[in-house]
């Protein structure tokens, strides 16, 4: 009995990576029976992706090219699974991602063997083009910097409430639907809390992985990681509950740095005691980035992207609580831009 696997690639500028990715893609072990369609999704590039799309649909068989006119991400893993048809399998693919060999076999035995899996993908092994991309993946590769449980600081295989690069069997948009079209950002995040709230288990398989090449800089990641945070209090709206606990921890940090000056207002032991906090989480991070380097050196550099990562992730969510829970607006053009 044949098997078909549908892959999608939502893309927009990728003229540096696509080829890589693809490539990865056709290099990945499948089963004998199984039919792969590939459709390379592209919002409109104006730097040579788009040719470069079409070149290698002349090299590799089942590749397609697909136009995502309203160049939004998740329009365009809709688009990518419509045009797949009724596949068995759908699987999605950044255009920077690079997939090891086993991806698709590992992730294949993994829906087979347990159908009480619902999403399953691999381990990030954050790639960079300069020093400062390198110090900035190494500080995205732990605990302090990403959160207690964040899979990108998983060390072993287990279940989890996200993961990227996630296929998905057919059956599971049947039964919750596409992705929310109106999510700019934190759309797989909704996705996957769909599928818990549906029953569905998500695994992350450390046994594979994919290459990732992460911000190039400060600035870049900022606006990212300050969108990641915006968005997801829309997505808390839409299901009116906290998909995760750990999405709080940011902007209470944000708040807590607001507020330390009026604690001496209040009593000078309290004000102390703020402080002392402050330390306490300057101290956490610099250990954190001694244990992440084996260059003293870069310590420094690293433990920076900490506060990177957490301010502008906790103005974020503090924006969004304002615009979406306090002004219940709705998303304006401005804020639908991606960082990228």
């Amino acid at each position: 009995m044949s098997l078909k696997l549908t892959v999608v690639i939502p893309c927009r500028n990728e003229l540096k990576y696509i080829r890589s990715c693809v490539e990865a893609i056709y290099a990945c072990d499948l089963p004998a029976e199984c039919e792969m369609r590939v459709f390379v999704v592209d919002g409109k590039s104006d730097d040579g992706t788009v040719a470069e799309i079409q070149q290698l649909a002349t090299e590799f068989p089942g590749l397609e090219l697909v136009v995502n006119e309203r160049q939004l991400t998740p329009y365009a893993f809709n688009l990518g699974i419509y045009a797949g048809g009724k596949a068995d399998y759908v699987q999605i693919v950044g255009a920077r991602h690079m997939l090891s060999k086993n991806y698709f076999t590992e992730c294949l035995k993994v829906l087979e063997n347990d159908p009480a899996v619902w999403c399953v993908g691999g381990r990030i092994i954050n790639q960079f083009e300069n020093e400062q991309g390198r110090i900035i993946s190494k500080a995205m590769s732990t605990s302090f910097g990403m959160g207690l449980g964040n899979f990108r600081a998983l060390k072993a295989s287990g279940y989890t409430d996200t993961v990227t690069s996630p296929m998905y069997p057919y059956r599971v948009f049947e039964t919750i639907g596409f992705f929310d079209e109106d999510l700019v950002r934190n759309q797989d995040d909704d996705f996957n809390f769909r599928v818990t709230e549906a029953g569905g288990k998500i695994y992350y398989c450390h046994e594979i992985s994919l290459e990732y090449y992460v911000r190039g800089n400060m600035r870049n990641l900022w606006r990212q990681f300050h969108q990641y945070g915006y968005w997801k209090v829309f997505v808390n709206r839409k299901h009116k509950a906290v998909t995760t606990m750990r999405q709080l921890v940011p902007p209470a940090f944000v708040l807590f740095l607001i507020t330390l000056p009026l604690t001496f207002l209040v009593h000078r032991y309290l004000g102390y005691a703020a402080l002392a906090g402050l330390m306490m989480y300057i101290g956490l991070g610099m250990l954190v980035a001694l244990k992440a380097t084996e260059k003293p050196k870069e310590v420094l550099s690293l433990w920076s992207v900490f506060p990177v990562l957490h301010l502008s992730y906790g103005l974020g969510y503090l924006k969004g609580m304002i615009d979406f829970l306090v002004l219940r607006k709705n998303p304006s053009d401005q804020a639908k831009r991606l960082s990228r």
